[in-house]
């Protein structure tokens, strides 16, 4: 069994019910949701070894974290503890032409007051297959860039593979650097990268020449984003593949959705789902970067592994909350033919 370690911050997640407004609620729901953390859960409902590395604090909030992570079979034996808070984000879901609205109470939580040398990352990625983290940790703090940064490099000089979701957030780069001073040197020691053409330019000025997200209608070339990730591998030559999520918005309801990955020679392009009644988009990249991980370490092509990083992704915007709850079994179903929404008797 492939072996994954993944490392990032674990947040509450407290979100309206249905589509209420902040204004609105007078109640939220309470469940927990992170970058890593949703990888971590795909790859254990996949069968993976999948462990989840993070810092919490001592108290009753992170052990309902934990409990809920180690149902999943996510192995959490190397969270580190220290620190006084889990950090927070409020959700509030879009409608229509209403776009979902996120805001984080993340300061001073546990993870964001990590230090290097806290995690023994030699005895944590021992006989691990790959290492993954995000954009978002480095993120955080100065000290959790460092620390990322210590997790990277050990994972080069052990060969342990690693992966990484570039996943640029504005609201977050706060401590006085900005991502694109940041996250190169992390990079550099990445075998495999995903983004989307948001992460590529904010983060390293590249960029898919005459596109626009906001006015695509549905419908992405994906052969416009050959350029992104040859780019992206001539930036950082350690890399030998680039994958790129690609979604079309035509309303907050109702998104195409797919992805390419290059391999510095073919473009392997996946099927285009037409989503037309999206339950939760949350945690959509991550499920496609579970997806596409699983499909690296099991199937025999780089076009197996993207459409079943397309369809489990498909699938998670089915799903409430941060996890992608699915098997492969009916991750696979859609692929092969499924969809069709039928009860199972």
């Amino acid at each position: 069994m492939a072996k994954v370690v993944t490392f990032g911050e674990v947040m509450l997640r407290l979100y309206t019910p249905g589509y209420l407004r902040f204004s609105q609620a007078r109640q939220f729901d309470a469940t927990f949701g992170g970058g890593e953390a949703n990888v971590a859960v795909s790859l254990a409902n996949y069968g993976v070894d999948a462990r989840f590395v993070t810092r919490l604090p001592k108290n009753d909030i992170a052990d309902m974290c934990v409990a809920e992570l180690r149902g999943f079979g996510v192995g959490v034996d190397d969270i580190v503890y220290g620190g006084d808070r889990v950090g927070i984000y409020y959700l509030e879901t879009g409608a229509v032409a209403r776009g979902s609205k996120v805001i984080y109470d993340r300061a001073n939580s546990a993870i964001s007051e990590i230090k290097p040398g806290m995690v023994d990352w030699h005895k944590v990625l021992e006989g691990a297959d790959w290492f993954h983290w995000t954009g978002i940790t480095p993120a955080l703090s100065q000290g959790a860039a460092d620390a990322c940064l210590e997790a990277i490099k050990v994972a080069n000089e052990m060969g342990v593979k690693v992966s990484c979701d570039l996943n640029y957030r504005k609201k977050l780069w706060k401590y006085g650097k900005s991502a694109s001073e940041v996250m190169p040197a992390l990079v550099e020691g990445c075998d495999l990268i995903l983004g989307n053409e948001e992460d590529a330019e904010k983060e390293f000025g590249i960029k898919p020449e005459g596109f626009d997200a906001e006015k695509t209608g549905g419908e992405i070339d994906q052969t416009a984003f050959i350029s992104v990730c040859r780019q992206l591998m001539e930036k950082f030559p350690r890399c030998k593949k680039v994958a790129v999520t690609l979604r079309g918005s035509i309303n907050a309801n109702h998104n195409t959705w797919g992805g390419v990955l290059y391999d510095g020679k073919t473009l392997w392009q996946s099927r285009r789902y037409d989503i037309t009644h999206i339950v939760d988009r949350v945690g959509g990249g991550d499920s496609f970067m579970g997806g596409l991980l699983y499909g690296l370490i099991t199937y025999g092509t780089d076009q197996e592994a993207i459409e079943f990083a397309a369809a489990a992704s498909a699938l998670k915007h089915t799903i409430i909350g941060d996890y992608n709850r699915v098997s492969v079994a009916e991750v696979e179903g859609l692929i092969n033919g499924g969809g069709s929404g039928r009860v199972s008797r």
